[in-house]
């Protein structure tokens, strides 16, 4: 399963040199996984309720290329693996015709319950929506 959505960098994304901040990868990151969490039937507010959180854990970027002001930028977000304790997303932000990445980035969460206690697999509820949308 995958997902991709458009953005445009905003002023607020730059940092002094004109080039987008990197810590604005960071949050277009997270709005990708939640998009695909979200079209995939992970409703995170819902699983909250069930007692389970989805923290990063593990997060290696690869910095391309700095995108710009009014750059419109693509971040593409796949589930690449996952396993007894974690899933792992491969995500990749690119220029609108992707002639261009910006970065490349793996993600890897695991499920905790709310108190911080690390579950000893995924969640039934998870592994569910997994294998429903294994491709």
């Amino acid at each position: 399963m995958s997902h991709a959505f458009k953005q445009k960098v905003f002023y607020a994304d730059t940092d002094a040199y004109g080039v987008v901040w990197h810590g604005s990868y960071l949050r277009w990151l997270e709005m990708g996984r939640i998009f695909l969490c979200e079209k995939a039937g992970f409703k995170l507010s819902e699983l909250v309720k069930q007692d389970i959180t989805l923290p990063v854990v593990d997060l290696n970027i690869q910095y391309k290329c700095g995108a710009k002001l009014d750059d419109e930028i693509i971040i593409h977000t796949k589930i690449s693996d996952y396993g007894k304790f974690y899933l792992t997303f491969q995500q990749t932000i690119t220029d609108e015709k992707e002639e261009k990445t910006y970065i490349n980035a793996i993600v890897k969460i695991v499920a905790i319950h709310n108190d911080g206690k690390l579950y000893r697999s995924l969640p039934e509820p998870v592994l569910k929506i997994l294998k429903a949308n294994a491709q």
